[in-house]
């Protein structure tokens, strides 16, 4: 799949109640190629009138969508599974052309996201309840599970498939309409997910895609409106906290996946290989930008200079540049700003006495583009370590025991993942539950898996997407009791 075609195939309208239409006025705004920093194509830009009528499309689509029988629903994300890996290859050059990743990191995302649609479809079969006799006899007690009714999504740009479909698909399956509002660095893969959703038979209303360039100007009336009963949204804990403020106006039910700074621990009995291994896994994919990538790397002070020597190999192996291009193993980061941070994350750190290792520069060519980075000896107190890197940077800190590294580990206000590694079965058990972390990688530098719970604690968020918890969060408990 060309380029040229990839783009020609995507839709650039707005998605509204089963049809594609302009933007009020016709406006529109740039997609940005990360790799060059130049424009791709222009799409439709809503505004808060383009938006109320999404979300009016949604409301009037909810009781009939919600009347669907499960097998119906079932079958709809059935047919987007099939339909997701047809055109993979297409979708995979799109997802590359506006965030930058390798064309097959975009391929192992879109196989991600058929993941969660498969799961999915098998779970809106096993909406179950509860019947039983009240304890004091005489009555019933009947437990029910229904859709909690229109929902708003808002998803991230660093995977917006995966994203989309673990937001997507769990709403479908319980029966609720949705709004989505794609982040408007990476509109375009979610723009082709509603017109596969479409072609799947979802009905007209119960999936709108509406894009902006102003997130803030629509969001905040859609949730003002009154008339979404859920909202969604992953992104950063200080919008997130913002929407939650937004939201507890109307008493809205809210998932919130948002900001990390995952712990990454390797003990002195550490499998340094597989260790090696997974923190390539969780650092460098998608450029470092994911919110469960490694962002302090604990090492144990008596094998911290063989594992950074290391490191160092493997980061200084990487072949930069635009991801539709062979060879090519590392992207750039999304933006300007986002590679600005970085920057200032790595200089801050080096000004406090940090290691530079390798890397440690922004190389000098068109697109967002950083250098994979090894930092040693980092110390307490720099940025690097406190806020989210979104970047390929890797800082280590030595430690010496393990109430040290459970202290430092935990010592965040984010609590979405740690990584640990040892071999020491009753170590992993005990530091395992002792991270303040929703997830845990033991010996493993992946978490993500479309039949498990994924969220965090503390400010990194509230509620799960993936597995049964996942699909629980669209729906609201109703009780009936009945006397006989």
């Amino acid at each position: 799949m060309t380029e040229s075609a990839a783009l020609a195939a995507a839709p650039m309208e707005l998605f509204i109640g089963g049809q594609w239409r302009k933007a009020t006025g016709e406006a529109t705004f740039d997609v940005l190629d990360p790799s060059t920093g130049t424009p791709l194509c222009k799409i439709a830009d809503a505004n808060v009138d383009d938006a109320l009528s999404a979300l009016d499309a949604a409301v009037d689509a909810q009781a009939a969508f919600a009347a669907t029988s499960p097998r119906a629903r079932s079958r709809m994300l059935y047919r987007t599974w099939e339909l997701l890996g047809e055109r993979k290859d297409e979708l995979a050059v799109l997802m590359t052309l506006e965030a930058g990743k390798p064309v097959a990191e975009s391929a192992a995302e879109i196989e991600l996201a058929r993941e969660f649609v498969l799961h999915f479809a098998e779970e809106a079969v096993r909406i179950s309840g509860n019947y039983q006799e009240a304890p004091n006899g005489g009555s019933r007690m009947i437990v029910l599970h229904q859709p909690v009714g229109p929902t708003l999504l808002v998803t991230p740009w660093n995977f917006p498939m995966s994203m989309g479909c673990r937001k997507v698909a769990p709403a479908i399956a319980a029966g609720c309409t949705v709004v989505v509002k794609p982040a408007k660095e990476t509109p375009l893969t979610m723009l082709a997910l509603a017109e596969i959703f479409r072609e799947a038979g979802v009905p007209a209303g119960a999936v709108n895609v509406v894009t902006t360039s102003s997130s803030s100007s629509v969001i905040g009336p859609l949730i003002g409106s009154g008339k979404a009963r859920k909202l969604s949204f992953t992104g950063s804990t200080e919008v997130g906290k913002l929407l939650l403020a937004q939201a507890s106006e109307h008493v809205m039910k809210t998932s919130m996946e948002l900001g990390g700074n995952a712990p990454f621990i390797v003990f002195d009995d550490a499998d340094l290989d597989n260790a090696l291994e997974g923190i390539m896994l969780t650092k460098m994919r998608n450029a470092g930008e994911t919110c469960t990538a490694a962002n302090r790397i604990f090492v144990h002070s008596s094998v911290i200079d063989e594992f950074s020597t290391r490191l160092a190999e493997r980061m200084s192996g990487f072949t930069m540049g635009r991801g539709v291009d062979d060879g090519v193993d590392l992207g750039p980061l999304i933006n300007a700003r986002q590679q600005s941070s970085v920057a200032g994350q790595v200089d801050d750190a080096v000004e406090r006495g940090a290691e530079l290792v390798v890397g440690g520069t922004i190389p000098d060519r068109a697109g967002f583009f950083y250098e994979p980075t090894v930092l040693k000896n980092v110390p307490a107190g720099s940025r690097i370590l406190k806020e989210e890197i979104f970047g390929p940077v890797t800082p280590l800190v030595a430690f010496d025991t393990e109430e040290e590294v459970i202290a430092l580990a935990n010592d965040t206000e984010y609590g979405l993942v740690s990584y640990i590694f040892t071999e020491n079965l009753r170590r992993a058990i005990r530091v395992s539950e002792a991270m303040e972390s929703g997830m845990v990688g033991l010996n493993q530098g992946s978490v993500s898996n479309a039949a498990a719970p994924f969220g965090g604690v503390k400010q990194s968020g509230l509620g799960r997407e993936g597995g049964p918890e996942g699909i629980a969060e669209f729906l609201e408990t109703k009780f009936i009791a009945m006397q006989v």
